[in-house]
């Protein structure tokens, strides 16, 4: 047998197999000789077909499955000992005149290659890392959503200005029926609210989606939308109006404080503010990180340049799946995944070029912090190490959460490594300052 590699262009090759009589001859008259004792050719008794017949009758069948498996086992190795990169995997050139009969057979595989490039972390940019405060405008604003939170509903006939309104929203053909509360300031615009004002229970208001609310991902609460959505959904929605009612304002005491963060840890008006201001800064850490790894993600997929087999990989498409794809449809999948495509390159690169790697240890110390956050989001503040070893050891049990959780991890290494390599610029902003910067407000 005879292989070799013929260069198309730098992501693009052919894989040129020769088989000769020696690679399969063996195996073709094994599979004979087993199959004469049950060969059935009229004229003749089971068993006793002379073995000239049965190559006839069966000889051409077996020896294209003994070839196939020959090239099958050999383009494996082929692609391991050579240690190709390949996106996608090989794609067999269809030969209709192909002569079984030859003393060699020639099979042709077409393969796409991962593109060599290099990484410029340090490239020049403008990304910026974003530094959120909370500013006495949000902390107020929290502190009278707590007193609305646990002050007394008060049933209303009409809606008013401050009015909460239980109801669903709907939209039958994106799937949309979801029961929620909103209070009128939560609109975007207050437009929108005043389109509820005077309207009463069982009546029907109608929005649109598209910045219905000062932040897109409150769709995802209001509507249960997913997240690959919110930021492109522009459809109207129908509120249907359930109950109305006006909160009393609970009163800022020593019972309230208890009951929002546990006996005496918080004593003041003031402590109340600090503590609102704490929690909300660590959690705009979170979004400025998000904002942070998807800006130098966006800088480095426009700023990394090289070529991927797109021909070859259009046709790949075509032929994965359970349902097989035309050539237009191919084009639109390659369309939509290019840019995933890219970036997951980049990101393998940024790992290999900075010797990162990934070890079940990280794995298990990432899924540990986790779970003790969510334990002490429910008051249980300090589970043993047995306790969390145990559901790490059940999460880690299960596939589906070792990859999203990979992902995760591969996400915290790459975003500290941005952060260090990047040199983003620095800026102190208000969380309205930051919606708007990351959303174009």
């Amino acid at each position: 047998m005879d292989i070799k590699r013929v260069a198309i262009d730098a992501v693009n090759e052919t894989i040129v197999m020769t088989v000769v009589h020696m690679d399969y001859k063996g195996q073709v008259a094994k599979r004979i000789n087993e199959k004469m004792p049950l060969a059935q050719v009229k004229g003749f008794r089971k068993g006793a077909v002379p073995k000239d017949l049965v190559e006839k009758q069966y000889g051409k069948a077996i020896k294209q499955e003994e070839v196939k498996k020959v090239v099958d086992l050999a383009l494996e190795r082929y692609i391991q000992s050579e240690r190709l990169n390949l996106l996608g995997t090989p794609l067999p050139k269809v030969n209709e005149n192909l002569d079984w009969s030859a003393e060699e057979l020639v099979f042709e595989f077409e393969i796409g290659l991962v593109p060599n490039f290099e990484l410029d972390l340090d490239a020049k940019n403008d990304i910026v890392k974003y530094v959120v405060t909370a500013d006495d405008k949000l902390i107020d604003g929290q502190v009278e959503r707590i007193q609305k939170q646990f002050g007394n509903a008060i049933p209303q006939e009409v809606v008013v200005e401050g009015a909460d309104l239980k109801g669903i929203f709907t939209n039958e053909a994106e799937g949309i029926g979801n029961t929620t509360t909103i209070s009128l300031d939560v609109f975007k615009d207050k437009a929108t609210a005043d389109k509820f004002i005077g309207k009463k229970v069982g009546d029907v208001v109608t929005v649109n989606t598209q910045g219905l609310f000062q932040d897109d991902h409150q769709l995802m609460d209001y509507l249960k939308v997913s997240h690959d959505v919110v930021h492109t959904l522009a459809v109207d929605v129908d509120f249907t109006i359930e109950a109305i009612t006006v909160s009393e304002p609970a009163e800022l005491n020593q019972e309230l404080f208890d009951k929002l963060f546990g006996e005496g840890k918080v004593a003041s008006l003031e402590e109340l503010k600090s503590k609102i201001k704490e929690d909300a800064e660590s959690q705009f850490v979170q979004q400025a990180d998000q904002k942070l790894l998807g800006d130098v993600t966006e800088f480095l997929i426009e700023n990394t340049k090289f070529d991927l087999p797109a021909e070859f990989l259009k046709k790949w498409l075509q032929t994965v799946g359970e349902k097989k794809l035309t050539a237009e449809e191919a084009e639109v999948e390659y369309a939509r995944s290019e840019k995933g495509l890219r970036f997951q390159l980049i990101e393998g690169k940024a790992l290999s070029q900075n010797d990162i790697k990934i070890t079940f240890e990280d794995l298990k110390a990432f899924t540990a912090k986790n779970i003790r956050i969510q334990m002490a989001q429910f008051g249980q503040t300090n589970p043993t190490d047995e306790e969390v070893e145990g559901i790490v050891a059940r999460v880690l049990s299960n596939q589906d959460e070792v990859k999203r959780l990979s992902d995760q991890v591969v996400a915290e290494k790459l975003l500290e490594l941005f952060k260090e390599k990047a040199n983003p610029t620095t800026k102190e902003v208000t969380y309205e300052e930051f919606i708007a910067a990351s959303y174009g407000e």
